[in-house]
This record gives structure tokens, C-alpha cells and sequence, in this order.
């Protein structure tokens, strides 16, 4: 579904696309894709999203489980939860908020793999004893 605005307050199965504002105000799985400017999962909402949530922004009320990137900014309310991967410029957890997942805070179109690969890996050496019977050891991983 493309539209301009969005308020789910039952089953959704396919894809979301909207150009403003989706709201979701319902308890469920959601097998789809959702993209928007703006998501808001309202305060009795409780769903769990199987496919990657792409927005502008987003805006936890309710609970929610699954995989966000944003643009901008993700909001956990307070009594709201966050269970699920984060990519985003910002995030804000408000007092009684709750968020458990991996967080990533900087530029949304370059992924985890390609943040590494401008860095050469860290070589281990071989630290020197000042003890002369002392056999050489590896220096711990960093």
C-alpha cells in the first residue's frame, strides 16, 4: 500500500509506504515492510515487525520489537518499549522508556561493514621480555 498518511488499527499483511505520517494503533505481527517519514506506535500498541523499519523518524509509545533505521531521530516515551537493532543519527530513551537491542548512531546509508572497511586490522606483535630465559608472548587482542 502507497499513501500519503496511514492509521493501521487492525491486521496489516502487506507492504506500508507512506509520504507522511503512519500510525500504528494495534497488537500483532507485521510480516511486511514499513517505510515512512514519520512512524508513530501508539501507546496500546504492541507489535512485533519481521522486515526492516525504514523512516524519516520514529516514535515508540507503545512496544515494539524489530529492526529500525532511521534518518533522524528514534523516541522511546515514557512506558514505552524497544526490543530490536537501531541505526539512526539519534536516540532518545525518555525516563520510564525502555530500549534493549544494538544501537548504531551516525550516517543511516552506510552500513556496519562499510564503517570498517577504510580501517586496516590491528596487527598482534610480539612483545619483547627483559628477561633473557622469558619466551616472547603475544600481546591480547584489542
Amino acid at each position: 500500500m502507497v499513501c500519503r498518511s496511514a492509521l493501521v488499527e487492525g491486521r496489516l499483511r502487506g507492504n506500508l509506504h507512506c509520504d507522511g505520517t503512519a500510525t500504528i494503533n494495534f497488537s500483532g505481527k507485521i510480516p511486511g515492510r514499513i517505510s515512512a517519514q514519520h512512524i508513530v506506535v501508539e501507546r496500546k500498541a504492541d507489535i512485533h515487525c519481521f522486515r526492516r523499519v525504514r523512516a524519516g523518524s520514529v516514535e515508540i509509545k507503545g512496544k515494539m520489537s524489530g529492526e529500525i533505521i532511521a534518518q533522524t531521530m528514534v523516541t522511546v516515551h515514557k512506558k514505552g518499549s524497544l526490543e530490536g537493532d537501531v541505526t539512526a543519527r539519534a536516540i532518545t530513551v525518555e525516563k520510564g522508556g525502555m530500549f534493549s537491542g544494538q544501537l548504531v548512531i551516525g550516517d543511516v546509508s552506510i552500513t556496519q561493514g562499510e564503517l570498517l572497511r577504510g580501517q586496516e586490522p590491528v596487527a598482534t606483535s610480539i612483545t619483547e621480555s627483559h628477561f633473557p630465559d622469558a619466551a616472547p608472548r603475544p600481546l591480547p587482542a584489542t
